[in-house]
């Protein structure tokens, strides 16, 4: 299987939070998977650790390019493809990196790997 992971759920899963589902962390950690960092994800990241909303134990892009590196997780990047296909979701939120991660597990297939009750509003495949 190959999937996406939120935001957030990479953000726990690093950390080993408990606030990550069993069947989440099952999907994450089973070898026979392609689990995916989305570049949006790293825009969040490095957005909300200015705002000093999100601390981190060493700069964005060495934490996040380690973990990444060390977690074995594949980046994906942000075509126009994806970027045109927000256009075509329901108006269900504003938030774009929400809405961005959306259109690329739609675009690319994938499931999206999150807890956001917005994100099941919107028509995409989740695993939590």
């Amino acid at each position: 299987m190959r999937v996406l992971l939120d935001t957030h759920t990479f953000l726990w899963w690093i950390s080993e939070s408990s606030k990550l589902s069993e069947t989440a962390r099952e999907v994450i950690t089973d070898e026979r998977n392609e689990v995916f960092f989305s570049v949006v994800s790293g825009w969040e990241i490095v957005i909300k650790a200015g705002m000093r909303k999100l601390e981190l134990p060493d700069e964005p892009d060495k934490f996040v390019t380690e973990q990444l590196s060390r977690n074995d997780v594949e980046v994906l990047p942000i075509h126009l493809r994806h970027v045109f296909h927000v256009h075509a979701l329901p108006d269900h939120h504003r938030d774009p990196f929400d809405r961005l991660l959306v259109a690329q597990a739609n675009v690319e297939g994938l499931p999206l790997v999150s807890a956001d009750p917005e994100i099941s509003r919107y028509p995409v495949e989740t695993v939590w």
